[in-house]
C-alpha cells in the first residue's frame, strides 16, 4: 500500500448556477479548475493533486493540467450535495487504490488566485501537529451589523454601537477566504466536516482570498491575474539561466499553419529571427533540442539548416514513450540536469516535457492547460519570434562554470513522478 502524505482535492461539479460552466470560465486565459490544479502542482508539499467531477470536460481541462480525476457520482454533484460528501467520496477512491494520505488539501476552484506558497505554509502547520486544521482566511477590522427587531433596527454583531474604537484599539477578525483548507485527513475522516480539533488560520492579502460567485468576480479576477502576470516576471524579459534549450517545432518555430500543394506536401512558414536565435545559442555553445511528434520530413530540414538535433515522430505510440521520457534520456546523455533545462511548447503533447523541466516555457498563443504549466510566457506567438525571444533571455542570464548532475529527489523529479 502507498502512502501519499499530503493530497489536494479540488471538487469541481459541472452545475453552477450563477456563473454557467463556471469551472471552465477563463482567467488570464486559463479555466478556473486548470489555474486550481497549477495552484497545487505549484506547491512543493503537495504530492497528488485530485480533481473530483461529474462534468467530462472539466475532467479533460483538469487532466490536461496534471490532475487525477474521481468520477463524482450525480448523488453527489447536485446544488444540495456537500463539499464535505465530494472530499470523503475522494479518499474512499484513493482508499480502494490503496492510498491513504496524512494530510488533505481542501482546494476551490472558484478562487483562481491562489499562491503556492500559501499552500506550503499551511500544510507545514499541519504536518507539525501545530493545527488539525488551517483555513485561509483576511483580517478584518469592519464593523459588522445585522438586523434586529422592528424597536432598533439594525444591531452590532461585534461591536456595541455606543462604542466606536479605533481601528489600532480592536484585536483583528479572521474572514473566511473558502480559497483552501488544509487538514489531518484521519482527522477529517472521522470529524465528518472540515473544521475539527485545533483549527488555525493562514491569513493571504485580500486579492488572493477572491471568490468568483458572480459574473462581476469572474471579470474582478480577469483583471488582478492581468496585473499579475505583468508583474511576475512570466511576461517580463528576465534572463533565464539554462544549459540547454528544446523546442516544440509545429506551434514553436511555425505558427502551427500549414500549406498543403496539389500532391499533398506540406510546407510551413518559419521566421528567420527564430534562426538566428537559434544560431546565437549555438555559438554560446547551448545544446539545442527540435523535440517534434511530427513526422514530416520538414522538420528534419529545419534542424539540419539551424545545425541542430531533432529527434521527432514522438507521440508515446512507440517504445520511446511520450516527450518527457525522450527529453530526460537527452538530458542524461548529455549530463545535464533536467532543472537547468528550458523546454518551450505550445500544446497538449508538451505536458509531459514541460513538467519535466526547470524551466517551463510557453509561447503567447499557447494551449490553456499549457499556460497553466509555465513558469515563463513568451511575449511572442508561436512563429512570430518566439525562438529569437527565448533565445535572447538565455544569452543574457550568466553562466554556470559546469553543470551539475540532479540530486536524487530533486523537486523536478517529484513533478515528474506526480
Amino acid at each position: 500500500m502507498s502512502r501519499r502524505n499530503v493530497v489536494a482535492v479540488i471538487p469541481a461539479r459541472g452545475g453552477s448556477k450563477g456563473i454557467p460552466r463556471k469551472n471552465l470560465r477563463a482567467v488570464g486565459g486559463v479555466p478556473l479548475v486548470a489555474r486550481a490544479v497549477a495552484a497545487a502542482r505549484g506547491a512543493r508539499s503537495i504530492d497528488t493533486v485530485v480533481v473530483s467531477t461529474d462534468d467530462p470536460a472539466i475532467a479533460a481541462a483538469a487532466a490536461a493540467a496534471g490532475a487525477v480525476i474521481v468520477d463524482r457520482p450525480i448523488g453527489l454533484a447536485g446544488d444540495d450535495a456537500s463539499s464535505e460528501s465530494a472530499l470523503l467520496h475522494a479518499l474512499d477512491v484513493l482508499a480502494e487504490d490503496g492510498d491513504e494520505p496524512v494530510v488533505l488539501v481542501f482546494i476551490q476552484a472558484t478562487s483562481p488566485l491562489i499562491d503556492p506558497l500559501d499552500l506550503d505554509e499551511a500544510v507545514e502547520r499541519v504536518v507539525g501537529r501545530q493545527a488539525d486544521v488551517v483555513f485561509s482566511a483576511i483580517a478584518t477590522h469592519a464593523f459588522l451589523w445585522r438586523d434586529g427587531d422592528a424597536s432598533v433596527g439594525v444591531v452590532g454583531v461585534n461591536h456595541d454601537r455606543s462604542s466606536r474604537p479605533r481601528r489600532q484599539d480592536r484585536a483583528p477578525e479572521y474572514r473566511e477566504t473558502g480559497a483552501f483548507y488544509v487538514m489531518d485527513a484521519a482527522g477529517f475522516r472521522s470529524a465528518g466536516h472540515r473544521f475539527f480539533g485545533r483549527v488555525g488560520v493562514h491569513l493571504v492579502p485580500e486579492r488572493h482570498g477572491l471568490d468568483i460567485d458572480t459574473p462581476a468576480d469572474l471579470e474582478l479576477a480577469r483583471a488582478i491575474a492581468a496585473i499579475d502576470e505583468e508583474t511576475s516576471g512570466r511576461r517580463t524579459a528576465e534572463p533565464i539561466p539554462v544549459d540547454a534549450v528544446v523546442t516544440d517545432f509545429d506551434g514553436v518555430h511555425t505558427d502551427d499553419s500549414a500549406f498543403v500543394d496539389g500532391d499533398g506536401r506540406e510546407i510551413v512558414r518559419v521566421n528567420r529571427a527564430d534562426g538566428h536565435g537559434v544560431r546565437l545559442l549555438r555559438d554560446a555553445g547551448i545544446p539545442v533540442l527540435i523535440l517534434s511528434a511530427e513526422r514530416n520530413a520538414v522538420v528534419v530540414a529545419r534542424g539540419a539548416k539551424l545545425g541542430v538535433e531533432v529527434i521527432h515522430g514522438v507521440d508515446g505510440d512507440d517504445a520511446r514513450g511520450d516527450k518527457g521520457d525522450v527529453l530526460g534520456a537527452w538530458a542524461d546523455g548529455l549530463g545535464i540536469a533536467l532543472d537547468h533545462v528550458a523546454y518551450v511548447g505550445n500544446d497538449l503533447g508538451d505536458l509531459p516535457a514541460l513538467r519535466l523541466v526547470g524551466w517551463p516555457i510557453a509561447v503567447a498563443d499557447a494551449h490553456p492547460a499549457v499556460l497553466a504549466v509555465a513558469r515563463v510566457v513568451l511575449a511572442s506567438r508561436g512563429g512570430d519570434g518566439a525562438v529569437r525571444e527565448l533565445a535572447d533571455r538565455v544569452i543574457a542570464a550568466p553562466r554556470r562554470p559546469a553543470n551539475r548532475p540532479r540530486p536524487a529527489g530533486h523537486p523536478t523529479e517529484e513533478r515528474r513522478s506526480s
